[in-house]
């Protein structure tokens, strides 16, 4: 963010090898998390949160990338913060029911360059607009507090 202003850097998404075991898929994103973050040097990081489905497998194999993704940035001493995925769509749509082709083209109008090759990429956009909205409110109130007698 630039004063007010969103500015798009980089997107994409980290893909790993389905035939691979877990454990070596999570540490091909720890390895791409953590090229990620020395060639960008993030102030501050965000992740989803992780919502529960039908299929338990899959719910706990998203568990353990969102724990690497919670770790590497942690552990480069960067602050992460966590937002829900209804809490994401009213940042960026205005409304928390949002359908996922409207945050994408939410997305796309405040991110002129943005590839968005996959859906991922746009949802983890979504939740960088969603930080900076957030950190930028937040940090008005804080100042408008600390400037009242």
């Amino acid at each position: 963010m630039e004063g007010n202003r969103l500015r798009h850097l980089a997107d994409g998404v980290i893909a790993t090898d389905s035939d691979e075991s877990v454990p070596a898929r999570l540490c091909a994103l720890h390895h791409a998390l953590t090229k990620l973050i020395a060639e960008h040097r993030p102030a501050e990081a965000a992740v989803e949160e992780t919502y529960v489905n039908r299929n338990g497998a899959a719910t706990l194999k998203l568990g353990y990338a969102r724990g690497v993704a919670l770790l590497v940035p942690a552990l480069a001493g960067i602050n992460v913060t966590e937002y829900g995925a209804k809490h994401v769509k009213r940042a960026v749509v205005g409304t928390g029911s949002a359908e996922k082709a409207q945050v994408a083209e939410m997305v796309r109008r405040l991110l002129p360059g943005a590839t968005l090759r996959r859906a991922d990429a746009s949802d983890a956009l979504a939740v960088a607009i969603c930080h900076a909205h957030t950190r930028a409110t937040t940090t008005r109130y804080s100042a408008a507090l600390a400037a009242t007698p």
